[in-house]
């Protein structure tokens, strides 16, 4: 037990706490049992100990890694128990996806130890969900996200600006920034390497490919129990999306093009979209329905855009991109075939500075979204906008 206190006041000594992630507010931190799922290098186990540091009684407090030798020879409950008769309140578990049947000893800790907290973090949300099942009337959960425009504002260039709610973009509010800044050189710089916390690091392309090609080998074949043939099979499916979205996913062709069983696909790209490697977005009314359903398929965030690709991306392909990663983290998103995309009653138009207003003529409640744009005019929104929605 001693290590593990040793380990946790060193990485609490090594903690900053200058930034604070958006989802730290939108918690609440009283409830007995929480869940932080994400992808890997978002940022979990920075918010997590921030939380500790700023907030708890480190005394009282426990935070420890899943994955700590510690735990070969000790259990998670025994850990737990042992802090709990030694007046400890609260215990901190990150990437609890590392530990053997985690769920079964977390709800004998939420079961038998009373008025003790339990926060767990883990890097697979593949793993969590289906480890979290029995957990599910228990616990409050919740998803981290990568940074938006506005939180990438406030980590690389210290600049405040407050939360805008959907319909303040869509009526007019115009974010306010310096006057000596330029919103537009600054979004692009947001697109190339502003969506995960590490990305001022020089390594940043090397960390990146390395967290998803962890997610692929790892991840993912942990959760689905795949062979080593079928992981080859989703790295193969993987980057050849990477060079080809957006598109309409057709099943039969990428099949056949890529030398996989059709009947395979469906499972192979949902396991992306869960991993937050893809996003998928489909006509409105179609939630959990088939791969068939959806109409258009991404990269998660342009930042993999970047990374992943043979050349600089495509610009139509980055702005999509760009406003479904931004979007959809507070809003429900669809495909439409009017225009580019639905949010409730609203219609959007993705394109640049130069795109007219044909597409959404007669269309009612829409928009254009244009990129290289400043100012708000009419019915034309700036796409830097939207990265204030969190």
């Amino acid at each position: 037990m001693e290590q593990l206190l040793l380990r946790y006041h060193h990485a609490l000594e090594k903690t900053p706490t200058e930034f604070v992630r958006y989802l730290d507010s939108q918690i609440d931190w009283s409830s007995r049992l929480i869940g932080i799922l994400g992808t890997r290098g978002i940022g979990k186990t920075t918010l997590m100990r921030q939380r500790i540091k700023m907030h708890e009684n480190i005394e009282s407090t426990l935070y420890v890694d899943a994955g700590d030798i510690y735990f070969g020879s000790h259990s998670l409950y025994e850990v737990a128990e042992n802090f709990y008769k030694n007046g400890g309140k609260k215990l901190f578990i990150d990437e609890i996806h590392r530990y053997e049947n985690w769920a079964s000893e977390v709800k004998m800790i939420y079961d038998f130890l009373e008025d003790f907290q339990v926060v767990y973090s883990g890097s697979s949300i593949l793993d969590l969900e289906r480890g979290g099942a029995d957990l599910s009337r228990r616990k409050s959960q919740h998803y981290l996200y990568g940074l938006s425009f506005r939180e990438f504002l406030k980590w690389k260039h210290d600049i405040d600006v407050p939360v805008m709610t959907l319909d303040e973009v869509l009526h007019n509010k115009q974010p306010i920034l310096p006057s000596t800044l330029r919103p537009i050189a600054l979004f692009k710089d947001y697109l190339r390497n502003g969506y995960y916390p590490f990305g001022e690091e020089t390594d940043f392309w090397d960390k990146l490919t390395s967290a998803v090609t962890t997610t692929l080998e790892n991840d993912i074949p942990q959760y689905a129990k795949l062979t080593l043939g079928t992981i080859k099979k989703i790295k193969k499916l993987f980057f050849f999306l990477a060079q080809h979205v957006p598109f309409k996913p057709n099943i039969s062709k990428i099949g056949k093009t890529l030398g996989i069983d059709r009947n395979e696909i469906p499972d192979l790209l949902e396991y992306l979209n869960r991993a937050q490697l893809i996003s998928m977005v489909k006509m409105p009314g179609n939630g959990l329905g088939a791969i068939r359903d959806v109409e258009k398929l991404f990269l998660n965030n342009t930042n993999l855009a970047y990374a992943l690709s043979n050349e600089t991306p495509d610009i139509g392909t980055l702005r999509e991109t760009a406003f479904c990663q931004m979007a959809c983290v507070t809003e429900k998103v669809s495909a439409s075939l009017a225009t580019d995309y639905y949010i409730g009653d609203s219609s959007f138009e993705v394109g640049g500075p130069n795109k007219g207003t044909q597409q959404i003529a007669g269309v009612p409640n829409s928009y254009m979204v244009r990129d290289d744009t400043e100012y708000r005019a009419f019915n034309f929104i700036p796409l830097w906008h939207f990265g204030f929605l969190y």
